[in-house]
C-alpha cells in the first residue's frame, strides 16, 4: 500500500455506504425486512460520517516544501535515489545506515533535508513512505530496506508518532538494529539494554506529550542520551511549515536541522553504530 492509498480506498468506501443504503432503501420501499433494513440504515449513516471524518482528518496532510524537494536531488558528495517505498541517501559512509519513519500526517519527503546532512556526514539513509502516511499502520517496513542492503550497522530512527512506531520495531527486533533515533518521541515498549538511544526536542514543541514522554524513561536503555535543542519546536525536523497546536519555534527549520544532524553524527561516532 502506497502513501496515498487514502484515495484509492475512498472510492470503494464510498461505494459500500451507498450499496448499502440504497438496498435497504429498496426493500423499505418493498416492506421487507424493515426493521432489519432500518438498523442498517442507521449503521451505514454511522459508517459514513466516521468515514467522512477519518478522510477529513486524514486528508489534512503536512506537504513537502520547496527546500525538502531540492534535498531529494543528488550532488556531489551524495547519491539520492528513489526506491520502492522511499528514498535512499547514499553518501561517503559504507558501514552505517539510518531507516527513517516521517511523523503522522507527514509527507515524507519532508525530512529528506535532514537525511541528506546525516548522509553527507557518513550516515546513510532510508527514507520511508507510508500507508496513509501513518507509521503506526506498517511498523515493520524495515524489513523491506535491512538484508537488502549490506551495512554492517542499522540504526531506527522516527519522528513523532513515526518515532513511535520505529521504536515498537526495534524493541521487538534487538538482533537487527544497533541503534534508536527518537526525534519529539518515545518508546511505549521495553527497549534492550544494548542498544544505543538517543532522544532529541526543542524546547518549544507544542505537539510532544510531556508526561508520556516523561514516563517513557522506564523503557529507555542503560546510557540513553537526551539532547533537547534551545528554541527548537516539533515541526522543525522535517521542511513542511508550522504544524497545528505546535509552539513558535526561536530558530528556523534548517537551523533545528542542522544542530540534530551534528548531534546524530556526534552520536554515532560515540560507538551508537
Amino acid at each position: 500500500m502506497t502513501a496515498d492509498a487514502s484515495e484509492v480506498l475512498k472510492l470503494p468506501y464510498m461505494l459500500l455506504c451507498i450499496l448499502l443504503a440504497a438496498g435497504c432503501v429498496y426493500a423499505l420501499r418493498k416492506r421487507k425486512g424493515s426493521r432489519l433494513c432500518r438498523a442498517a440504515l442507521v449503521s451505514a449513516a454511522l459508517l459514513f460520517t466516521a468515514g467522512a471524518v477519518f478522510f477529513g482528518w486524514l486528508g489534512r496532510v503536512y506537504r513537502a516544501d520547496a527546500a525538502a524537494l531540492e534535498a531529494l536531488s543528488s550532488r556531489d558528495t551524495v547519491t539520492v535515489e528513489k526506491i520502492s517505498g522511499g528514498w535512499r541517501f547514499d553518501g561517503p559512509g559504507e558501514d552505517t545506515a539510518l531507516i527513517f519513519y516521517p511523523g503522522a500526517k507527514v509527507e515524507a519527503a519532508a525530512y529528506a533535508p535532514l537525511l541528506l546532512r546525516l548522509a553527507e556526514g557518513g550516515a546513510d539513509g532510508f527514507l520511508l513512505e507510508m500507508p496513509l502516511k501513518l507509521a503506526l499502520l506498517d511498523r515493520d517496513a524495515a524489513d523491506r530496506i535491512i538484508g537488502k542492503y549490506a551495512y554492517a550497522h542499522w540504526v531506527l530512527a522516527g519522528h513523532s508518532l513515526g518515532g513511535v512506531a520505529a521504536s515498537d520495531y526495534a524493541a521487538a527486533h534487538p538482533d537487527r538494529v544497533k541503534g534508536l533515533l527518537l526525534l519529539a518521541s518515545y518508546p511505549t515498549k521495553e527497549l534492550d539494554g544494548r542498544l544505543s538511544f538517543l532522544s532529541v526536542y526543542g524546547d518549544r514543541d507544542g505537539v510532544l506529550n510531556r508526561e508520556s514522554y516523561e514516563k517513557s524513561r522506564v523503557f529507555w536503555p542503560q546510557g540513553a542520551q537526551e539532547l533537547v535543542i534551545p528554541g527548537g519546536s516539533h515541526a522543525g525536523f522535517g521542511s513542511y511549515g508550522a504544524q497545528k497546536g505546535d509552539g513558535e519555534a526561536a530558530l528556523s527549520a534548517q537551523k533545528q536541522q542542522e544542530l540534530t544532524a551534528s548531534a546524530v553524527l556526534s552520536w554515532l561516532g560515540q560507538g551508537a553504530a
